[in-house]
């Protein structure tokens, strides 16, 4: 009997679990068209890019709030995302979807929960037990173990950066009229930062229920 000597095909099994170049390119290449299999069919899909009846583009001062939110590093804590089970959706209420946060560049879905999930904080809470939370948790909720905030009380907002801020939210697909933006600054003026921040906590989660 003959042995076989021919030489291994470009893309053998062998050729490739014995080139390391090759089989990165390769896994590489699996994984980008795996990724955009599952990515690239969200962009068309209207649950996904249409916002849900009901929702509005945020304000001047929620736009700035969330800034604030943004900056402090709320989200390393708290989740914007409801969970569609049983447990999450009894505590919490309805599970979040992606029509909530259409308006929202980036969005801040996570994971991560230290503290309760925000999504449908708005409305829950009074203005002045925001205040009152974000300068001393532990006056409100004793067990606490969030850092205090008093600094925002004392920051106002530059009423500039609204108008800056709404523009660059225009330029990826939130409508504000030119009227609102124009009107921005005057909106936001003498607020503090507490103030943005309350105004944008309470704007979570109100569109659905």
């Amino acid at each position: 009997m003959s042995s076989d000597t021919r030489e291994p095909s470009a893309f053998s099994h062998q050729k490739i679990e014995t080139n390391n170049f090759l089989m990165i390119v390769l896994i590489l290449l699996v994984v980008a068209v795996g990724g955009l299999v599952e990515i690239v069919p969200l962009f068309f899909q209207k649950s996904t890019t249409q916002p849900i009846p009901g929702l509005q583009p945020p304000t001047a001062l929620q736009v700035l709030g969330r800034d604030v939110y943004v900056r402090e590093g709320c989200y390393n804590c708290h989740s914007q995302m409801i969970r569609p089970f049983r447990a999450e959706t009894l505590r919490y209420g309805h599970y979040s979807v992606a029509g909530e946060f259409v308006y929202d560049h980036p969005f801040q879905w996570g994971s991560k929960r230290t503290g309760p999930d925000l999504q449908r904080v708005g409305g829950r809470y009074s203005d002045e037990w925001h205040r009152v939370h974000l300068n001393n948790p532990r006056d409100v909720v004793p067990e606490s173990n969030m850092p205090a905030y008093p600094w925002l009380e004392k920051t106002q907002v530059d009423p500039a950066d609204a108008a800056t801020h709404m523009r660059a939210l225009r330029r990826v697909g939130v409508p504000f009229t030119d009227e609102q933006i124009a009107a921005a600054p005057g909106e936001v003026n003498g607020k503090t930062e507490l103030d943005a921040l309350v105004a944008y906590l309470q704007s979570l989660g109100l569109a659905l229920k």
